[in-house]
């Protein structure tokens, strides 16, 4: 027998439903109040207006959101690389290349020490009110390596992505065709049956527009469907050819033309930007009002890996967004919850409407806008993730 709840008192309610609040994308309603039963939201309204419930929560005047959906981050892997962190921030470039470094820790650790790094960032990110992410291989790039961390993955979400093609495996260092036969080959039927989505670094120093091609074709062949990283370090194909697979999202867009704009623009590919990567790289951000004003659907997500953005912290990256690429708090929000969902293709997430998953966070504040207003201050002080309180 599932038991219903309200949280009243709600001082500001985002719903990512602008037929239940101000007309805002937000859709915002103050003096709140959410019911849920079970794992579903079941009414949204007024306080004074909610109805009779098993049991009653005060929100005490804060603000509540849906829960964060990360939709890009490389949680299966081992070791770090505090080493080459140092290194660049002492002057040092970033490439393609520091993956290896994580390629070998994570071909020597067990399963066991595999899955515990995982579910450390996943809590870690729930704490800061993750209620949904997805996550990704590509640390292994041996066919069992890369297998087993997509199994290891599988059992903590929905939202796995086979990533193979992280960039060419150091075995194969000479004869990069021969990886790529191995990517849509064997290793993808290895893969398969753990993933839901396939991915490819798409840049100079990983995998070049043709080689993408024939990889996400290949997955999609598979049953999986296709997410590009996509233009992050040189302008190049990537964005375009997300476009033209009808790939969910394409991931970092920092380096964009008019033409790639245009493409993303009008297709349905989320353009998913990652702000922790450019300020663990010191980088030239995205620029996020460019794409937002040409009516480019854009998510907001952690990119959290332990070489180019090692935080599992959307809040972070709503700051950054807000700070340095040209969003409004509105607009980052949005984009962290339902442009996130939006990136997976999820109407039942990202969003606080009847029939959506009870995924939401209380923040304490009065207002969302908090987010980006107390940079770095720990905000969630309480997770509701499928009607269940975990924080």
């Amino acid at each position: 027998m599932s038991s219903s709840t309200v949280i009243t008192n709600i001082a500001s309610l985002v719903t990512n439903d602008p037929s239940l609040g101000d007309t805002s994308p937000l859709g915002l309603i103050r003096d709140a109040a959410v019911v849920i039963d079970g794992d579903r939201v079941a009414w949204i309204g007024e306080s004074s207006k909610a109805p009779a419930t098993d049991n009653r929560v005060d929100a005490g005047g804060r603000a509540v959101i849906p829960g964060f959906v990360d939709s890009h981050s490389h949680l299966v892997f081992a070791g770090d690389r505090t080493e080459e962190f140092n290194a660049r921030m002492s002057g040092r470039g970033y490439s393609a290349g520091g993956i290896r470094t994580t390629v070998a820790a994570t071909r020597a650790a067990s399963d066991a020490e595999l899955e515990a790094g995982l579910v450390r960032y996943l809590t870690e990110a729930l704490r800061q009110g993750t209620t949904t992410f997805e996550t990704k291989s590509g640390y292994g790039l041996t066919v069992r390596d890369e297998a087993r961390s997509l199994r290891i993955a599988s059992a903590h979400t929905d939202e796995v992505t086979y990533l193979g093609a992280h960039i060419v495996s150091p075995d194969y260092a000479e004869d990069p065709a021969a990886y790529v036969a191995l990517v849509t080959g064997e290793m993808l039927d290895a893969c398969a049956p753990y993933a839901r989505w396939i991915d490819v670094f798409c840049e100079k120093g990983a995998f070049d527009g043709d080689q993408a091609r024939a990889i996400l074709t290949a997955g999609r062949a598979k049953g999986l469907h296709p997410r590009v990283h996509a233009n992050q370090l040189s302008y190049g194909p990537g964005v375009q050819l997300a476009v033209e697979l009808d790939a969910a999202s394409a991931d970092h867009c920092t380096h964009l033309t008019d033409a790639d704009v245009d493409a993303l623009a009008n297709g349905r590919t989320v353009a998913t930007l990652l702000p922790g990567a450019e300020f663990s790289t010191r980088a030239q951000w995205p620029d996020a009002r460019r794409l937002l004003d040409a009516g480019v659907t854009v998510a907001l997500s952690t990119d959290c890996n332990p070489g180019s953005s090692f935080t599992s912290s959307v809040p972070f990256c709503v700051a950054l967004a807000v700070r340095d690429m040209g969003m409004t708090p509105d607009e980052a929000v949005w984009s962290a919850t339902a442009g996130g969902a939006e990136a997976l293709r999820r109407t039942d997430i990202g969003r606080l409407t009847p029939g959506a998953y009870a995924d939401l966070a209380l923040l304490d504040a009065p207002s969302h806008v908090h987010l980006a207003y107390r940079p770095g201050v720990p905000l969630v002080t309480g997770v509701w993730r499928r009607g269940v309180r975990v924080v």
